[in-house]
């Protein structure tokens, strides 16, 4: 169990949000924390804290006004950090390679695998067959509709029909070499953990996963770790002193 950093950026700026609150139209989201420096500030420390694997995403969509902005930021962190970043947002088997060749170790993807509500068998063989596996990380992010959690797509705003569960995650593995996955319903809030989502994905037996969602307090940590038995990785936004939060950088560093 290791803390993985992020660095999220919207509208040109590193932010943390309310996971689901963002919207395409207006590009609006409920902003937790918005910062005055450059996402490369962050990418230092990281590699200076000696943290590797954290994730730089793309909070824009390609048609957006601000994602050329978005996109710059996102250079300056990976630059900074060469190989020990993974990049995320509207990237597909067309400009993976081009992010990698920014710096980021691996490339993040989630609407591109999962088109019209399902997965898109076609669109994973093409990205292995165009950067390999090893640099590909499938995020299954998810929200609880009718007590089942979906696949959500599209910077988390659009329900796919495909549950998760440990045989999709199986399914998958093939064409990956970790999972990301939010649990959007509690992203952003440092309400405490989603314990059925953090147990369901502590009871998968493969490739590394790292969890996203609600922990906000040391005793969430703790939690956490008793919920998975210490098997996944972890990533904090909002809830860092680093972003606005209370909960101190320099001790969850430490989970490294």
């Amino acid at each position: 169990m290791r803390f993985r950093p992020c660095i999220d950026i919207h509208n040109g700026k590193v932010k943390q949000i309310v996971g689901g609150s963002l919207k395409d139209e207006g590009d609006e989201a409920k902003e937790n924390f918005a910062s005055t420096k450059d996402a490369d500030y962050f990418a230092k420390m990281y590699k200076t804290d000696g943290l590797s694997g954290g994730h730089v995403i793309l909070l824009n969509p390609p048609s957006s006004e601000y994602y050329a902005a978005t996109r710059r930021q996102a250079e300056l962190a990976l630059s900074a950090y060469p190989g020990g970043l993974q990049v995320g947002g509207g990237i597909h088997a067309g400009n993976a390679e081009k992010f990698l060749a920014m710096g980021a170790s691996h490339v993040i993807v989630t609407s591109y695998v999962f088109r019209d509500g399902q997965i898109r068998w076609e669109n994973l063989e093409a990205l292995k067959a165009e950067i390999g596996r090893e640099h590909v990380v499938v995020d299954l992010s998810c929200r609880k509709r009718d007590g089942e959690y979906y696949i959500v797509t599209d910077r988390w705003q659009r329900f796919t029909e495909v549950k998760l569960s440990v045989e999709v995650l199986s399914e998958i593995a093939a064409y990956c070499d970790e999972f990301l996955v939010h649990g959007v319903d509690v992203e952003g809030r440092s309400s405490g953990v989603d314990e059925r989502l953090a147990g369901l994905l502590g009871s998968y037996e493969g490739l590394p996963v790292t969890y996203a969602g609600g922990i906000g307090s040391l005793s969430d940590l703790r939690r956490f770790a008793e919920i998975t038995g210490g098997k996944l990785d972890f990533t904090i936004g909002s809830a860092l002193d680093l972003f606005g939060g209370k909960l101190p950088y320099n001790i969850v560093r430490s989970f490294a």
